[in-house]
């Protein structure tokens, strides 16, 4: 699902895997267990005695007595030992008619949100039986909508529903946790024409019942989860275009969209969805619906929801389009199994905004969007791992959940490489104990250090279950060995964090050397306050750190001159990078040892009118070279200028922010 901001089948290779689907299934119930002990198990809202296998809605639903309707069949087989009754959850606000059990009357009775069912007999694991639910009533609406009657366009009917996370319980009986997914689904709408109803999966009928009704029958083949079952009801224009995935074959992207929405702009965007899917296809995998559909119902909601194969549009972009789509991979086919890995689904999504910028506009374009997400992520309070799933606004909260769930991707493809990273990617998408299911962190994991070799538990401890981000404070300098052999030393130091102490990453460290190509080195940083001595071949120029901006955190550094060889001599103030920026950028100047007192040192930013709009340093500093990181979030698109000063010397320069 895309919040909209405030300011804002398949054919599985035995090569993809590194180790085998037991030894990483293994791998992964060991992490699992780790979490256990830590007593911090899953809050797990449904009933654990049984495990769904199918779903069929049948309702009737009429907007002009805001009123549902009919019946749902759901099929289970038992997952314990002497199950003899079970629940399902459905809102109290909803009157429940009658309840059969293998066709035969069964009796129930109705406690808070559920309804309490005494099955025709006892049932041990793996034997199956079949409820259906006979029901009728207004349905609440809660979250972010989960079921609601409204209009548009001149006062024309339109019916829709979001039940994510909790919000499908308030319009039908079901097991209400994305823990527990059914294999398949009949999805039956009868509505009022000349609404259509539009659904997930395949419309295999459309039913002209005579009475100005019609009923709509949708029918899903792939497993999905109870809150991605939808419904998107108006007079909606339909619009079609293809996914060619070989020369023969080819996929529909069908598109609902209101008549009074639907003209040549959004028409030429939503023809690049069959590229967005090609994009995804290759850093992802197949699209994992490929014998149904894709494509968009719009609806009334703000933002967009990722119902399987047809994702509901509020509003449209190639961002909040991209978003929905990548959920088709992560968030549907593979579902987090509980809401506090709900960076499994969110984080996942808001990288591939990324991936797709990447592949149309260009790497700096990348850089740039993550360098935006970075700016949301430092606001992150919390862990990854939502600690308090009772609540919807934690779930969804974007610094958390979704950017900084993204940068946590983009860190991880520092570490091991792009093309290791995109290993990583497919292998989850295909892997045997994920596909068409569901994971927690501990399963992507077990297939990144499967596919990377790299033992990375420091890093997703920290990363998910750990607090904030690294603030670092650099020192470096340089000496010469020899005639050819220099030498930098390089100090990383951490402001203490809470909780992990500090943090282990490896540093990708830039060293710029007079005559010589640039050279870059990885540094692991393991230690709070660390030294590095490194020989370079080559005088050495400069020393960048992270430069291609793979670390999330805070960043001071500064050049110990002392008596070293090569101490700053002049003043300098540089362009900043990356110009234009979105929302961020860096500002890099040096101070030279002039041999006298300190000067106080004042960098400002100014509006393009002279209006003084940030102080980023007003301190006495000594000489060295220093990296400021600018987060103009609250500042409009437009022209500024930064200017530095200390003693007599100023210097002023221009950038520009682009939203």
């Amino acid at each position: 699902m895309k919040l909209l901001l405030p300011v804002l089948l398949v054919v599985l290779s035995i090569n993809l895997f590194s180790q085998s689907p037991e030894k990483f299934w293994v791998k992964s119930e060991q992490l699992r267990a780790e979490r256990l002990l830590k007593n911090e198990n899953v809050n797990y809202p449904g009933d654990s005695q049984y495990d769904v296998t199918y779903y069929k809605l049948d309702l009737n639903i009429s907007h002009t007595t805001q009123t549902i309707a009919g019946s749902v069949i759901v099929n289970a087989k038992a997952d314990a030992l002497n199950v003899s009754s079970i629940y399902l959850d459905l809102v109290n606000q909803l009157i429940v008619d009658s309840v059969l059990c293998n066709g035969n009357t069964a009796a129930f009775t109705r406690t808070t949100n559920k309804i309490n069912i005494t099955l025709d007999s006892t049932y041990n694991p793996g034997q199956s039986f079949s409820i259906q639910v006979f029901y009728h009533g207004t349905p609440p609406s809660s979250g972010f909508g989960s079921f609601s009657f409204g209009t548009r366009g001149g006062g024309a009917p339109s019916i829709y529903t979001l039940s994510e996370p909790y919000g499908s319980r308030d319009w039908w009986p079901c097991k209400d946790t994305p823990a527990d997914k059914a294999d398949s689904a009949d999805i039956w709408y009868t509505v009022t024409n000349p609404i259509k109803a539009i659904s997930n999966g395949i419309l295999e009928e459309v039913v002209d019942n005579g009475n100005n009704t019609s009923t709509y029958k949708w029918k899903v083949r792939y497993p999905i989860a109870q809150y991605l079952i939808s419904l998107a009801a108006t007079d909606f224009v339909e619009y079609i275009n293809y996914y060619i995935y070989s020369p023969s074959d080819s996929m529909p992207v069908t598109h609902y969209i209101y008549p009074e929405t639907f003209n040549t702009n959004l028409k030429n965007l939503l023809d690049k969805t069959p590229q967005m899917i090609e994009v995804f296809k290759q850093n992802f995998g197949e699209y994992p619906f490929i014998n149904e559909k894709y494509g968009h119902a719009q609806f009334g909601w703000g933002g967009g929801m990722e119902h399987q194969t047809c994702s509901s549009m509020g509003a449209f972009g190639e961002g909040i389009n991209s978003h929905e789509l990548a959920h088709q991979w992560y968030g549907d086919a593979i579902t987090c199994k509980d809401w506090h890995n709900i960076w499994l689904n969110e984080g996942f999504a808001t990288y591939a905004e990324g991936v797709w910028i990447e592949a149309t506009q260009g790497k700096a374009a990348y850089d740039n969007y993550i360098a935006n997400e970075m700016s949301y992520a430092k606001n992150a309070s919390g862990s990854v791992w939502v600690q308090d799933i009772s609540s919807v606004n934690s779930i969804f909260n974007y610094a958390r959940s979704y950017a900084k769930g993204a940068v946590i991707l983009h860190m991880l493809r520092g570490i091991v490489g792009d093309s290791t990273f995109y290993d990583i990617l497919r292998t989850y998408t295909y892997h045997p104990t994920v596909s068409y299911g569901v994971a927690v962190t501990e399963d992507f994991q077990a297939v990144a250090e499967s596919v990377s070799g790299i033992d990375l538990d420091y890093f997703f401890q920290q990363w998910i279950y750990g607090e904030n981000y690294p603030r670092y404070n650099v020192n470096w300098s340089k000496t010469q060995l020899n005639d050819s052999l220099w030498n930098l030393r390089l100090n990383i130091s951490q402001l203490t964090n809470t909780n992990p102490l500090f943090f282990t990453m490896p540093v990708q460290i830039k060293v710029t050397r007079v005559g010589f190509a640039d050279t870059l080195i990885t540094v692991f940083n393991e230690q709070q306050n660390q030294e590095f001595n490194i020989p370079i071949r080559g005088q050495i120029n400069s020393m960048a750190f992270d430069p291609n901006n793979y670390i999330l955190k805070n960043l001071n550094v500064t050049v110990d001159v002392g008596d070293k060889i090569g101490s700053p001599n002049q003043f300098v103030l540089e362009q900043n990078y990356p110009n234009p920026f979105n929302p961020t950028t860096k500002i890099r100047y040096t101070i030279p040892d002039v041999g006298s007192e300190l000067a106080q040192t004042v960098l400002k930013v100014y509006d393009i009118l002279g209006n003084e709009v940030a102080t980023l340093v007003n301190e006495y500093r000594e000489a060295g070279s220093y990296e400021i990181d600018f987060d103009a979030s609250a500042l409009t698109s437009g022209v500024y200028f930064y200017k530095l000063t200390n003693g007599n010397f100023s210097e002023v320069k221009k950038m520009i922010l682009m939203r």
